[in-house]
């Protein structure tokens, strides 16, 4: 088997992920992109291991490795985006700045610069006056 058909193919795969990544604003479909790239580099090793005819088969250790990380990382991933659309109605990427309560985030925004509590020089000053 030449080495450059799974090489090419993974290529692809990595590059269709990369683009996913950096376009997408969906967190689901950012998370599938991943899963693309992961599954490229699975068939790098699995290609690499047959190709240097390694006794050990090491490559496909180090992929079965590759996919419990991955489906850990799926669980992972798939709660924390539940969790986001459920605070803010949407999975949009590009709206979730803030990873605290919305209405927190609202709060602290719109708190002039100096209102409330004295900033650590006031304090010190307080403090020396005192």
């Amino acid at each position: 088997m030449h080495l450059a058909y799974p090489a090419v193919l993974a290529a692809l795969l990595f590059s269709v992920g990369v683009y996913g990544v950096l376009a997408r604003r969906n967190a689901v479909l950012v998370l599938m992109s991943v899963e693309l790239m992961l599954n490229a580099v699975n068939l790098n090793l699995v290609a690499f291991d047959a190709w240097l005819r390694d006794s050990l088969h090491a490559g496909q250790a180090l992929t079965l490795f590759t996919i419990t990380v991955a489906a850990a990382e799926v669980g992972l991933g798939l709660a924390i985006v539940l969790l986001l659309f459920r605070a803010r109605g949407t999975a949009d990427i590009d709206r979730a700045t803030a990873l605290g309560d919305p209405g927190e985030a609202l709060a602290v925004e719109e708190t002039p610069v100096g209102a409330g509590t004295p900033t650590g020089a006031e304090a010190l000053k307080g403090q020396a006056a005192a």
